[in-house]
């Protein structure tokens, strides 16, 4: 796994969060995921693909975040995962997928990216197209937790 590609996410997603919803994030110790089942309640996954790679990345959040979240960006929020939610989850995948984007570009690593496919509710499943293993990082928040995944062809 190329931390090159890796830290461009999980800086974008700090500063999604920080600007968008105010909320601070604490990455915590990535490691290796050894199933296909979602730790959160709600996830966008999203395809990429580029010269030098091809693989997926996974955003989850626990319900409690993403609630707290629409709240912090919108001044209101449902009180449970509904199509709002998931559209916000689409929404802040698409500007973390931008912004790693951007800084890879900077490096000279250029790829394209699908459009996010959203999926919630208890125990769903994320399926990377990629034939690497999957990387999951920990988010740490006062509110709940939000877990990034990363999976590229080796």
């Amino acid at each position: 796994m190329n931390v090159e590609f890796i830290n461009p996410f999980l800086s974008s997603m700090l500063n999604v969060m920080s600007t968008m919803a105010q909320m601070e994030l604490t990455p915590e110790k990535p490691r290796l995921k050894k199933n296909e089942v979602a730790m959160g309640d709600v996830s966008g996954l999203i395809g990429m693909v580029s010269k030098q790679a091809k693989g997926s990345l996974s955003i989850t959040f626990e319900a409690s975040l993403a609630l707290a979240t629409m709240k912090n960006m919108v001044g209101e929020a449902p009180d449970e995962v509904n199509e709002e939610i998931t559209d916000l989850i689409g929404e802040i995948t698409n500007m973390v997928t931008g912004g790693a984007k951007r800084l890879l570009s900077e490096k000279g690593i250029e790829f394209d990216m699908a459009t996010p496919i959203v999926v919630s509710g208890p125990n769903h499943t994320i399926h990377h197209k990629a034939k690497g293993p999957v990387i999951i990082i920990p988010l740490k928040s006062d509110v709940g937790r939000a877990y990034i995944e990363f999976s590229f062809d080796e």
